[in-house]
């Protein structure tokens, strides 16, 4: 796979499909919080209030696409703060599509957006303890661990700690 074509778009009512099957995987819901499923008609009706500017709903989902413009994942800005120029970071790729550098590839192109577009100073991630891949991909991309929250989420029957990272600009 070619990563110079690969860019960031607007989700697109095109991609609902993607977007139930990737929301759906409930290997990741404890990393979401989440305990059930989505439903088509929830993600239709996220899909079509994303015009809406970060500056007022404090979140954005982008696409990592290719140039025939296929969702290969999915990279999140949520809780913008543009008084304090901040904002969480979340990536997830496509299952069939783990393993080829796309989520430092959706890093990078984020970092640009939010350097060039929103004036970003502190990019940050919570990451489970034991999510090594996502780890390795915020630490190629200069996140660096600045916290950990012991026992900070139940799942799987027992607590598991989460990181915090973080990346300054300027």
């Amino acid at each position: 796979m070619n990563l110079e074509s690969i860019f960031l778009r607007a989700l697109e009512p095109r991609d609902l499909d993607v977007l139930f099957e990737i929301e759906n995987e409930n290997e990741f819901w404890k990393y979401s919080n989440r305990t059930e499923p989505f439903s088509k008609n929830v993600l239709r009706n996220y899909i079509e209030q994303q015009h809406q500017d970060i500056f007022e709903v404090k979140q954005k989902r982008f696409v990592l696409s290719d140039a025939n413009s296929n969702v290969l994942g999915f990279v999140d800005l949520f809780d913008f703060e543009p008084i304090h120029r901040r904002v969480g970071v979340g990536i997830v790729v496509h299952q069939t599509k783990r393993g080829l550098g796309l989520g430092k590839k959706g890093l990078m192109l984020l970092d640009l957006h939010c350097k060039t577009h929103l004036n970003i100073h502190c990019l940050y991630a919570n990451i489970a303890a034991e999510n090594k891949t996502s780890l390795r991909i915020f630490e190629h991309c200069g996140y660096e661990k600045v916290g950990i929250k012991k026992a900070w989420n139940f799942y799987q029957g027992a607590f598991h700690d989460e990181f915090l990272y973080q990346k300054l600009f300027d």
